[in-house]
C-alpha cells in the first residue's frame, strides 16, 4: 500500500492537471479549429507580431480572398483566434459584455494608464461610463469649439514661420506638428492644463515630457515583456526605458493628483452645497475632468457608483492618450489623400474659404458638405485604428453574414467559440472590402458619400457607418470631440497652405500595431512621420 504522502501529492497533481486541462485544453481543442486558416509561422508568438508589424493589411487581405472573412489564425502561445472582417460577426462581438479586453491587455494597459474606462470591463465599466457619458455630450464639446480653432492657428503661425525662414516653402513633417497640436488641445480641453507642446521656444512641461516618455513609442510584441507586466519581480535588470517610465509615471500621478485636489476645492468653493455635494444644475462646465469630477460628486449618485480618487486619477493619461494620438493621425493621412488629389484639395479649399469668419463654430464646420466628405473618406481609407483584440468570456455561437465551408468540408451557417478564445476585428478590412463599398474601395473618393451604397448599414456604429470609432458599450466615447477637432484643423491649415507630398508617394505606409500612422517604408527605424512640402495659398 502506497503511503498516505504519497497518495496526497498524486491526488492534488492530478486536480491540478485536470484544471490545467480544462482552462487551457479547452482553448486549444475549440470549435474555431473547424474554421480555415494560414499556418502558424512561429509556436511563441503566431500571427501576433504578423498582424502588428507595419503594412499587415497587405497579409490580411489575401487571408481575406483565400479563407473569406472568418479566418482561423493563431495568437500567443499559438492559441486558436477567429481573424474577422464580417461585419454580423464584428455586430454580434461589439454589442456584447460577452467580449472583454484580454488580460494580456488590460495588464499592460493598467500598468501605463491605471484603472480608467479603456480598462475596465462589465459593471466597473458601465459604471465609468455612466459617470463620464455628461462630459463628452454634444453641447459641451461644443463648448470647447475655439480651443480647436485657436490651437490650430497657433499651428499654422508656427509653419508661417518655418516658411519664412526657408524661402517660399518649407518641408515639415506635419505628423509632429499635429500631434503637438493634439497634445495642447487634449490639455486644455482635458482638463484646463498648459502642456505648451506648440512652444517652439520653451521647454516642454513635466506632464508633457511625463506623457511623451511613456506612450512616444510602443515597444514590440514580445512574450518577455508580456510575463514581465504580468509578474514585475521577473524584470531583473530594466532597460532604460522602464526605468524611465517608471519615473515618468510617478510625475505623471503627482501631477494628475493635485490637478483632482485643485479642481475638486475650485468646485466647492464655487458650487459646493452643505453636504459637499452638487446638484444636476450644476453640472454644465468646460474642460472634461472638471466635468467628470462634477458629475462624480453629484447628489443623485448612488455611493456605489462613485469613482474612487484613483479611477478619476487614471481617466487623465486615458485622455492624453485617446484625445490625440488618433486625431492627429487622421488629420496626417487627410493632408496625404489631398496631396494625391490636387483639385480635390483647392475643391475643399474653396469651400472653406468661402465661411466669412476665421473663428467658426463647431455647427458652422459640421455644416460644410464637402469637408464632411472628406472627413468620412479620410476616416475610411485610413482608419486610425486597424484592428481590435477581444477575448470570449464565454462559450459562444456567432451568426456569420454568409454560410461558409469549413476545414472539414461542411457548409456553416455559425462560428462555435470557446471561452477564452481570442477575436480580432480588422477595421480596414471591412472599410477596404470591395463587397461593401464597391471596386473602387481601395480609391480615395469624397464623392461616394453624396450617395454612399446601401451596404454600408451593415456596418455597426457610432458615427458614419464606420467602424473607425467602433460601436456598442465600448465605441469610443469621445468621437465627437475627434471629429470637431479634425474638421477645425483642416479649415484653418487648408485656408493659409497648399501642400505636396515630399517624398515618393509610395513610400509612405502605415506604422504602428493597432494605429496606423504615415511612416516611411525607406525609414522605417524613424517611426512615424510624413514630409510635405507646405507653401503659402495665394488668393487669385
Amino acid at each position: 500500500m502506497l503511503p498516505t504522502g504519497i497518495l496526497l501529492t498524486f491526488g492534488v497533481g492530478t486536480l491540478l492537471l485536470l484544471l490545467l486541462w480544462r482552462a487551457v485544453g479547452k482553448i486549444y481543442l475549440t470549435p474555431l479549429r473547424a474554421l480555415q486558416g494560414p499556418v502558424s509561422p512561429n509556436f511563441f508568438y503566431g500571427h501576433a507580431r504578423l498582424v502588428c508589424r507595419p503594412g499587415h493589411t497587405a497579409i490580411t487581405n489575401v487571408w481575406t480572398k483565400i479563407y473569406g472573412n472568418n479566418v482561423l489564425c493563431r495568437w500567443l502561445f499559438n492559441t486558436p483566434c477567429l481573424w474577422t472582417a464580417d461585419p454580423l460577426v464584428i455586430r454580434h462581438i461589439v454589442s456584447s459584455y460577452n467580449y472583454v479586453k484580454p488580460w494580456e491587455m488590460r495588464i499592460s494597459f493598467a500598468r501605463a494608464i491605471g484603472d480608467s474606462v479603456m480598462v475596465a470591463e462589465g459593471e466597473r465599466h458601465k459604471g465609468q461610463r455612466t459617470i463620464l457619458n455628461p462630459a463628452f455630450g454634444s453641447a459641451q464639446i461644443r463648448e470647447l469649439a475655439n480651443i480647436f480653432v485657436q490651437k490650430s492657428a497657433e499651428l499654422r503661425d508656427i509653419w508661417s514661420d518655418q516658411i519664412t525662414m526657408q524661402g517660399e516653402s518649407a518641408r515639415i513633417n506635419v505628423l509632429d506638428g499635429l500631434k503637438k497640436m493634439t497634445l495642447d488641445v487634449i490639455g486644455l480641453a482635458g482638463f484646463d492644463y498648459h502642456l505648451e507642446a506648440l512652444n517652439p521656444k520653451g521647454k516642454p512641461n513635466e506632464l508633457n515630457e511625463a506623457f511623451s516618455q511613456i506612450f512616444s513609442s510602443s515597444p514590440p510584441v514580445s512574450i518577455y515583456r508580456i510575463l514581465v507586466s504580468v509578474f514585475p519581480f521577473l524584470d531583473f535588470f530594466p532597460d532604460e526605458r522602464a526605468r524611465k517610465t517608471y519615473e515618468a509615471n510617478v510625475v505623471m500621478r503627482r501631477i494628475g493628483l493635485q490637478l483632482i485636489r485643485d479642481k475638486k476645492a475650485a468646485i466647492m468653493r464655487g458650487l459646493g452645497n452643505k453636504d459637499g455635494t452638487i446638484d444636476k444644475k450644476d453640472l454644465p462646465g468646460k474642460d472634461l475632468l472638471t466635468l467628470l469630477i462634477k458629475a462624480n460628486m453629484a447628489s443623485g449618485l448612488p455611493d456605489n457608483q462613485r469613482l474612487s480618487n484613483e479611477q478619476v486619477l487614471a481617466q487623465i493619461p486615458t485622455f492624453l492618450v485617446a484625445g490625440h494620438e488618433t486625431t492627429s493621425t487622421a488629420a496626417a493621412w487627410c493632408l496625404f489623400a489631398l496631396t494625391q488629389h490636387p483639385e480635390m484639395q483647392q475643391k475643399l479649399r474653396d469651400e472653406l474659404l468661402a465661411v466669412p469668419t476665421d473663428s467658426p463654430t463647431m455647427d458652422d464646420l459640421a455644416a460644410l458638405p464637402y469637408l464632411d466628405r472628406v472627413v468620412r473618406e479620410t476616416l475610411r481609407l485610413y482608419a486610425p485604428v486597424t484592428w481590435t483584440l477581444r477575448s470570449a468570456d464565454v462559450d459562444d455561437v456567432i451568426p456569420v453574414s454568409e454560410p461558409y465551408v469549413d476545414r472539414y468540408g461542411q457548409v456553416r451557417h455559425e462560428i462555435r467559440i470557446a471561452q477564452g478564445n481570442r477575436v480580432i476585428f480588422s477595421v480596414l478590412a471591412v472599410h477596404h472590402s470591395k463587397a461593401i463599398w464597391g471596386e473602387d474601395a481601395l480609391e480615395f473618393k469624397p464623392e461616394r458619400w453624396e450617395n454612399p451604397p446601401e451596404t454600408i448599414s451593415e456596418i455597426p456604429s457610432v458615427w458614419g457607418h464606420l467602424l473607425t470609432f467602433s460601436s456598442g458599450p465600448h465605441g469610443c466615447i469621445g468621437y465627437r470631440l475627434s471629429l470637431a477637432e479634425l474638421r477645425a484643423l483642416m479649415f484653418v491649415l487648408l485656408r493659409a497652405f497648399e501642400f505636396e507630398i515630399a517624398v515618393d508617394p509610395d513610400d509612405v505606409t502605415g506604422v504602428g500595431m493597432f494605429t496606423q500612422r504615415p511612416g516611411l517604408r525607406s525609414e522605417i527605424a524613424k517611426g512615424a512621420q510624413l514630409p510635405l512640402i507646405v507653401r503659402p495659398y495665394v488668393r487669385a
